[in-house]
């Protein structure tokens, strides 16, 4: 059933918004009346088949058998979307219908009358789904109820597969309620206790799911385990740290990570900077204690650092590391980065005897995740810096060769593209003050990188859009670096700025344009305003048109029409003091340079478009210049031009209008909001809850 079918079955928009009750006519009361019969029916039908939501992870499979998910079913998640809206519909029309009935089948459940795993999943499945819809004491009341009655089922039930069905749902259905949890301290406590116990039950999926579920709950509810609640002789967070290594004995690699990531997010929320530095040092206690185990074995024999269990280690503990330090903000690495230029020594050698091949085997692949990770670490540690100028001095300069010349030393396949963003997120974060340094960054990745991703379209592509993100922070903060390049080397910048926007991969090509917007705003507002325009002005028009007509190019609308505008309005603002035509070609001069650049766009148009007449591409151009000081009327002439054309007439053409569209879109959420449990407490930002 569409949501939209569901909502004209309903046909009560006025009364979907608890309150409003009293003011409803008795026209609309008799039809409440009326319908609550039926209505009642579909409630019931639609807890009794709700469709599983994604966050489940826990299934039954062909054969009868409770497994983890291996493969998600999109029918099944589009139709829990649907049966969610309309449940939420159903429940706003009576909020007390809805709560008996599902009080009433969980009742059952608990009696043994009702029990299957599909009418728990179900029901369960239901409850989460209406998360939002009730008011604050109702919710209070139904969930006291709920979570009680889910946990005793857990504590009476037996069976390993009984137990992980009901696991599952308990951690489903908490996961839905932030709200409540937040209001309801021993809940909390009961319910992340539990969720460690579930951390320890080895059937597959339970241990995924109580992560899942606990940083979930973490993110929404992270200031209360760091308060010292009634009732307790410490904050929840130091009894939690205190018996870690217990907690997490039985989890996986990577199961670790998300908890120490949930952790993360408690510390980053203690207010008193000496508790969380005592709350880190105990939580980086374990990865800190086997580093300084491996670096005490290295100081004995480097070659220890080759041993490959000893690079998962220290792979490991990067992770580690970097979880914790985008969690929290706060936590040193500088120890970490010390193997960065043996690891990167030990890949350069491997490829180098191992030739092209060597580059794909199991241990090169490992010392460059290793390598990857602990530049990523850097650069996390870099944006989060609070004394900027102090870590960019004593960090910033010590890296130039171990990072910039390993990186410009290496063969193409053993250079990382992290070094990229790195370097971007460093100008980024110290702007000007890395001006001297851009000269020794642009000689040391610029041509060595443009070789690699420009001989095709597919080679290297997280090396595409990091070039083009470092390239874009530099003409942002460090422009006048840009400036005293030699016109070679600007040629350059500015031919991979038109390869970038020629790209079909959306990311590129939307940092390739939003580059090009900020250089040529930046050189009109310099001495070489002229210089620059005199050279580029004609290449980028017919770039943009080229870009802007060729069909394939339809998301980068928006940004080819500022371009275009930015074109268009330079010629009269009075920046340009000299004629952007060649005497030497042109066989007389023109007036002015609008009048130069109007014959010139007619003349490229009429070139692109031999289906036009000359009058309909002269009467294009003119329209351009007439709005080219207004925004809207200039993109929507483009717009006309563009699906009044031969070539695009036959397409599907919803990239053209992707910013009404996300108006659109906008519109929409807020209605949706305006409803009641619509969108889930569960979905909403951090901002939009109380934490």
């Amino acid at each position: 059933m569409e949501p939209a079918t569901a909502a004209c079955l309903i046909g009560l928009k006025a009364s979907m918004i608890p309150g409003m009750v009293d003011g409803l006519s008795s026209a609309i009361a008799q039809r409440r009346q009326l319908y609550s019969g039926p209505l009642s029916k579909l409630r019931m039908l639609m807890i009794c088949r709700m469709a599983k939501p994604e966050e489940v992870l826990i299934v039954e499979d062909e054969n009868g058998n409770i497994v983890r998910e291996t493969m998600k079913d999109n029918d099944v998640l589009v139709q829990y979307k649907i049966m969610r809206e309309t449940l939420i519909y159903l429940a706003n029309l009576d909020l007390n219908d809805t709560e008996q009935q599902m009080l009433k089948k969980l009742t059952k459940q608990l009696s043994g009358e009702d029990w299957s795993w599909n009418n728990l999943n179900t029901l369960c499945w239901a409850i989460g789904s209406i998360s939002g819809s009730m008011a604050e004491e109702q919710e209070n009341r139904f969930l006291v109820m709920v979570i009680r009655d889910l946990l005793n089922l857990c504590e009476i039930t037996k069976g390993k597969d009984n137990k992980a069905v009901i696991a599952s749902n308990i951690m489903y259905v908490v996961g839905q309620y932030p709200r409540f949890l937040r209001a309801h301290w021993k809940f909390l406590k009961t319910v992340v206790n539990k969720l460690f116990e579930f951390m320890h039950e080895t059937h597959p999926g339970v241990q995924d799911m109580a992560c899942d579920t606990f940083l979930k709950i973490v993110q929404k509810c992270k200031r209360k385990f760091v308060t010292l609640q009634v009732g307790e002789k410490e904050p929840f967070l130091a009894e939690l740290l205190s018996d870690l290594a217990n907690t997490i004995a039985d989890l996986e690699p990577h199961q670790i990570h998300s908890f120490y990531e949930s952790v993360g997010h408690m510390i980053q929320a203690e207010s008193d900077p000496p508790k969380r530095d005592e709350y880190l040092k105990m939580l980086m206690a374990l990865p800190n204690q086997k580093w300084a185990e491996i670096i005490g074995q290295a100081s004995q024999s480097v070659d220890v650092l080759k041993n490959q269990d000893v690079i998962r280690s220290v792979l490991n503990i990067m992770q580690f590391t970097w979880i914790v330090l985008l969690s929290t903000n706060n936590i040193d690495i500088l120890g970490h980065a010390h193997g960065l230029p043996m690891y990167s020594e030990l890949i350069s050698n491997t490829i180098a005897e191992g030739g092209p091949f060597a580059s794909k085997s199991s241990y090169v692949k490992l010392l460059r995740s290793v390598k990857r990770e602990t530049l990523k670490l850097i650069e996390t540690f870099l944006d989060k810096a609070e004394d900027q100028p102090h870590i960019g001095k004593q960090f910033v300069p010590p890296m130039m060769d171990p990072v910039l010349g390993d990186y410009a030393r290496n063969v193409p396949d053993a250079r990382e593209s992290e070094v990229l963003s790195l370097f971007a997120t460093i100008i980024n974060k110290y702007k000007a003050v890395m001006m001297e340094d851009v000269p020794r960054i642009f000689e040391a990745v610029f041509q060595c990188t443009l070789e690699m991703i420009t001989k095709n379209f597919e080679d290297y592509p997280e090396h595409r859009l990091k070039f083009f993100s470092l390239l874009r922070a530099i003409g942002t903060h460090c422009f006048q670096a840009l400036i005293h390049l030699s016109s070679q080397q600007l040629k350059l910048v500015m031919d991979s700025i038109n390869w970038a926007f020629r790209h079909t991969e959306r990311n590129i090509a939307e940092t390739g344009l939003n580059l090009l917007l900020e250089m040529m705003k930046n050189f009109q507002m310099s001495e070489f305003c002229n210089q620059f325009y005199r050279t580029y002005y004609l290449n980028i028009e017919q770039e943009i048109f080229a870009v802007l007509t060729d069909t394939f190019h339809k998301p980068g609308f928006k940004l080819h029409v500022l371009v275009l505008q930015h074109l268009f309005c330079l010629v009269d603002s009075g920046s340009l003091t000299e004629p952007l035509w060649d005497a030497s070609t042109v066989p007389y001069p023109y007036p002015n340079n609008m009048m130069f650049v109007r014959d010139y766009t007619i003349k490229l148009l009429g070139t692109s478009f031999p289906n036009m007449t000359v009058a309909e591409v002269t009467k294009f151009v003119d329209g351009l210049f007439e709005s080219r000081n207004d925004l809207p009327t200039f993109k929507n002439h483009i717009r006309d031009f563009l699906i009044q054309s031969k070539e695009f007439s036959a397409q599907d053409n919803k990239d053209l209008y992707a910013e009404e569209a996300a108006a659109q879109r906008e519109r929409e959420r807020q209605r949706m909001l305006s409803i009641p449990g619509l969108i889930a407490p569960s979905e909403l930002h951090d901002e939009m809850v109380d934490s």
